[in-house]
């Protein structure tokens, strides 16, 4: 009973300490949230001031001079914090530099950062030029978020240079140079186009990326081709692409099904058949097996490029390989059989799809059937509808395809018609062609023939004096 006893008042205590050390903690956090009252008055002062859109930038300046009230390092911070979505850059800018100048070194070093990072969202690189090179001058420490911003804005403004610059010069900003900086320059670049030059970061900072080597090779990698891409893919992005995978190997990380794949997607875009399907074999020979998404990407790129026997026999192999495709991969290809004209490659694919058991048949029956009945093969439209009926497949398309009355079969008239005049503009221009190279060896015989008559002329005449100068 005495043990009881005990026990619960020892209970009551410690329940009590907890409502104490609560209270105490939550007194605390409001304590540290709350601006003291004296301050706020001062604070919604400064802020209705800087968020003015009345008068210029000097008459600003005119107004801070007149505030009397207390000014510190934080309040700097929360007046920018609050004013960032409503205030012009400008006023926000000559409001820092006036705090700067009244505070002088009252000014921390994070609430500088913070007012860089704050111009930095805002695109303006004047006030981050400013700001970068007072912050330079005086001493001050920019912390690596700070420049991973300023560096990401710059770059996306066109100003990769600057950036670059800044990195090179990370000591002077008693910033380190670290795989947090590398990774923040080489993504900077890397997602406007600028591989080239990330991979030089690369190559010059090999032994700050210990560890975190993954990641700024996959950047680099996707980056590079995604470049390519927007820039049109050069002759000699390919073998760029196995130098970045080959280096990645010497760093004992193997790239994987998705490092090619992404190649691959990029390649596919501009029907490059060739590279597409070495690289294809490179995965083979190279201990990463290809995935349902390479076999895909590679049959895309052929069926687009009308090489269907070949994209036929790349399906026939994955499916030789033991892959089960996601519907989706027939679903695509069938699509683009469809839309440059072989319906029959596309049934064949279709016939694959069903041997697969993989379901899901109703929208390749609904692309298929009117399809098939606009090319006039009604009764191949009639037979896919009643076997999608036998299999209990609501079809979206409407029945009215396969009545002849309906549906108007297509006749390649004006594609005949567009091909004729073709062909006959094609003559016109060979003929042209061929009448102003005519003219041109014309016009060139006629200027070497009077280049040699000069020539002869001017020979001529220097013999003549030569010969009027030797006699007596």
């Amino acid at each position: 009973m005495h043990f009881i006893m005990k026990s619960s008042r020892w209970q009551s205590f410690l329940l009590q300490n907890i409502k104490t050390q609560k209270c105490r903690h939550v007194c605390l956090s409001l304590y540290c949230t709350m601006l003291p009252n004296p301050v706020l008055p001062a604070l919604q002062e400064l802020c209705s001031v800087v968020s003015s859109t009345v008068g210029g930038l000097d008459e600003l300046e005119l107004r801070l001079n007149k505030f009397t009230g207390s000014l510190s390092s934080s309040i700097v911070t929360q007046i920018i914090d609050s004013c960032k979505h409503e205030a012009p850059t400008r006023r926000m800018l000559r409001f820092f530099l006036w705090s700067h100048k009244n505070l002088k070194c009252g000014l921390e070093d994070k609430d500088y950062n913070y007012a860089i990072r704050v111009f930095a969202e805002k695109n303006d690189h004047t006030a981050i030029d400013i700001l970068t090179s007072d912050l330079r001058k005086e001493g001050r420490v920019m912390d690596t978020h700070t420049f991973s911003v300023v560096a990401d804005i710059l770059v996306k403004l066109g100003r990769e240079d600057e950036a670059l610059g800044i990195f090179k010069n990370l000591d002077k900003y008693k910033c380190p140079q670290d795989g947090v900086t590398v990774t923040a320059i080489v993504s900077s670049l890397c997602a406007k186009g600028h591989a080239r030059r990330a991979e030089g970061v690369v190559w010059h900072h090999k032994d700050k990326i210990s560890g975190i080597e993954p990641c700024i090779y996959r950047s680099l990698l996707y980056d590079a081709f995604a470049s390519g891409i927007l820039n049109v893919i050069l002759p000699g992005l390919v073998p760029e692409a196995l130098n970045v995978m080959m280096e990645m190997r010497s760093y004992k990380i193997d790239p994987t099904s998705i490092s090619y794949n992404i190649l691959l997607s990029c390649l596919g875009r501009t029907r490059r058949v060739k590279e597409s399907c070495g690289i294809l074999e490179t995965m083979k020979k190279s201990g990463c097996p290809p995935d349902w998404t390479t076999y895909y990407l590679v049959a895309r790129v052929l069926y687009l490029t009308g090489r269907h026997g070949k994209g036929n026999q790349i399906v026939d192999e994955m499916i030789g390989e033991g892959l089960i495709p996601d519907r989706k991969f027939y679903y695509d290809l069938i699509g683009i059989l469809c839309g440059v004209e072989r319906v029959n490659h596309a049934l064949e694919l279709f016939e694959r799809m069903k041997r697969s058991s993989l379901g899901g048949y109703g929208p390749v029956y609904d692309v298929l059937i009117p399809k098939i009945c606009r090319g006039g093969d009604f009764e191949k439209g009639r037979e896919l509808w009643n076997e999608a009926m036998g299999l209990g497949i609501t079809l979206c398309c409407s029945s009215d395809v396969l009545d002849t009355s309906i549906t108007e079969v297509f006749k390649p008239t004006r594609k005949l018609e567009k091909a004729s005049f073709v062909d006959c503009t094609t003559t016109k221009n060979r003929e042209q062609v061929a009448n102003n190279i005519e003219k041109a060896k014309k016009k060139k015989n006629d200027d070497r023939k009077k280049n040699w008559e000069q020539v002869a002329k001017k020979k001529k005449n220097d013999y003549k004096k030569k010969k009027n100068s030797t006699s007596p």
